[in-house]
């Protein structure tokens, strides 16, 4: 069963935040748009509050009559319980040892489509579908019908769901206080095409005679009809439009991701950035094919995106500091002199409380095939690490009970990650180039050593599957254990290095870090002659020679208006002095002389 710890232990604080706290993000890239055949899905778990650690449910065989307590995700709220099966399968965070994978991400949709009336949640169906489906199709299957059953206890949601062969997006929606289940749409992405969600319902049309490619409720229409949502022909029915219509939030702070995304991927996309702005309705396609097929390195590159290159570019402007934050601290929302502003919403924020990158492979037994490239916090701050999909154990500073969101611990990798993104932020553009070095050390290493690994794991699965499974196992507790340890040193050396405001060199002599001349000139321009350095003369003849030597360099300049001044600051100082009097006679004749001219040119 699904251990109640699970749950509890994952949005303690949800009730406290509002809708905008629902940003996840997902992506998916179909074995013909990667470059090793791989079927690739993204998900970024956001939402503060939430204590990112690695979930496991070991295969299990269950007697008659078992049941199976259903937990909201959300809070750890019981909602009932369910026949349990008689068999599950293996399953590594949001990956099956089959090398089905499930995402989602939060769309809400319709308030009053979003009164509970069952007992599975969007938690619960993600995860009972990953122990029980071999399949992408079964699972979605699985899915739809523990709903129709049982109920549907969330708001709307899309999910992103694949095997080693190909990947859909499923989006679902409740039918309110007084209805049962969902109504629903899910397409199957081509291969050789990409696609991606983030918050905001992506299927407008969809085929409805296509069932190879496009699945969908026997209500989806009709209901939508019924509820005065949609009037015209069953043929240009719009599932987004009908039950998640667009708002500039949805387009701005969720259909943008997908855009940076896409637009990295394929250039003609850059034509969307007035839908982005909010000056254009005209809807992103679900999906694009992309210039060049992507890696597994390449997707993690984009799960860390923050606008960069595009007008939305989070590291510029004042708002990102002296050091190019490109983060911005909540409530996304904020009103001023009575105007309402936003920040920008990215792909990668602070709020992540987990990511991966998963890999799916058909052309590869299933013990080998399926790896979960894991890592907690930031996606710009972690480090993705090999899970593979078959393994039995969890990597203890990874594991559930190490640490929680009110407790930090040292052994906890979630609190690792937190204690060096958040020392990092403040000082983002000093400190970057030393995160990354060690970020792209690890990864690299890892992405490296993956065909020699896979390669003993297919030797050792000729004779023995138990071993080729154990072998894998230990492979990702290593893995784990050299990126928590390589984490934990790189904190402590980046405040080594960096205390007090100053850099330390090689030598531990102190650096100054100051500010860019950008900053400088804000400072500059904000602060007037109050930060001026100013100079402070103990006696009349320092002073009164300091002014005159000024005075005539600006005489010489022929700035006289400002020379006079100053020729009349001396004379404060040496009241009896002639030199500055006779200065201040000639000055004054020749403005005399050209306020003259002035008159009687014009």
């Amino acid at each position: 069963m699904i251990k109640k710890f699970f749950f509890t232990s994952l949005f303690l604080f949800s009730i406290l935040f509002s809708a905008e706290t629902y940003s996840c993000t997902n992506f998916i890239v179909t074995k013909g748009a990667s470059t090793d055949g791989s079927v690739i899905i993204t998900y970024t778990a956001d939402s503060y509050g939430f204590y990112g650690e690695l979930f496991h449910f070991p295969a299990a065989v269950y007697q008659n009559g078992s049941w199976l307590e259903i937990y909201e995700w959300d809070s750890g709220k019981f909602l009932g319980k369910i026949p349990q099966v008689s068999v599950t399968y293996n399953v590594i965070g949001n990956m099956n040892e089959h090398q089905v994978v499930i995402g989602e991400t939060t769309f809400g949709g319709r308030e009053e489509l979003s009164k509970p009336n069952g007992i599975i949640d969007y938690g619960s169906l993600m995860y009972i579908a990953l122990q029980r489906s071999k399949t992408a199709r079964e699972a979605i299957k699985i899915m739809t019908d523990l709903v129709n059953e049982y109920g549907y206890y969330s708001s709307g949601e899309s999910f992103s769901i694949a095997d080693a062969n190909e990947a859909w997006i499923l989006e679902m929606i409740g039918k309110g206080e007084e209805g049962k289940g969902t109504v629903w749409v899910a397409v199957r992405i081509p291969d050789g095409y990409i696609s991606g969600h983030a918050n905001q319902a992506r299927i407008t049309t969809f085929p409805l005679n296509d069932p190879e490619n496009c699945l969908y409720s026997a209500d989806v229409i009709s209901f939508a009809r019924e509820k005065g949502y949609f009037t015209g022909k069953d043929s240009e029915f719009d599932f987004s439009a009908a039950y998640a219509p667009l708002d500039f939030g949805a387009i701005r702070f969720c259909d943008a991701r997908v855009w940076s995304l896409f637009r990295r991927c394929n250039l003609e996309m850059d034509k969307y950035i007035s839908y982005v702005r909010g000056e254009s309705l005209e809807r992103m396609p679900l999906y694009i094919k992309p210039d060049k097929k992507l890696s597994v390195h390449d997707v993690m590159s984009l799960m860390r995106d923050h606008y960069e290159g595009t007008e939305l570019d989070m590291t510029k402007g004042i708002a990102a500091g002296p050091y190019q934050m490109p983060y911005r601290w909540r409530p996304l929302t904020w009103s001023y002199n009575g105007e309402e502003y936003f920040n920008e919403r990215p792909i990668s924020t602070p709020q992540t409380g987990f990511s991966f990158v998963s890999q799916a492979r058909s052309y590869m037994p299933r013990e080998v095939g399926g790896v979960l490239w894991f890592g907690v916090d930031d996606t710009y701050f972690t480090v993705y690490t090999p899970m593979y999909a078959s393994m039995t154990r969890v990597p203890y500073n990874f594991s559930h009970g190490v640490g929680s969101y009110s407790k930090f611990s040292w052994d906890s990798a979630f609190w690792i990650f937190n204690f060096v993104a958040n020392f990092s932020y403040p000082r983002y553009s000093i400190v970057l180039d030393d995160v990354q070095k060690i970020q792209n050390e690890l990864e690299g290493k890892f992405l490296a050593q993956q065909e020699n690994v896979e390669s003993t794991a297919l030797s050792l699965l000729k004779n023995s599957r138990g071993e080729a499974i154990e072998y894998l196992t230990n492979h990702s507790l290593k893995s784990a254990e050299i990126t928590i340890t390589s984490w934990k040193k790189l904190g402590e050396d980046l405040i080594l290095k960096y205390m007090d405001g100053v850099a330390k060199t090689e030598f531990f002599r102190p650096k100054n870090i100051g500010y860019p001349d950008e900053f400088k000139r804000m400072i500059a321009e904000e602060s007037g002659e109050t930060l001026k350095m100013k100079q402070i003369f103990t006696d009349h003849t320092a002073a009164y020679n300091e002014n005159i030597k000024k005075a005539d360099k600006l005489l010489n300049d022929k700035k006289y208006s400002d020379a006079k001044l100053l020729y009349e600051k001396a004379l404060s100082f040496k009241p009896l002095e002639e030199y500055p009097k006779t200065k201040i006679e000639k000055i004054n004749s020749i403005l005399n002389t050209i306020e003259e001219l002035h008159k009687n040119t014009f």
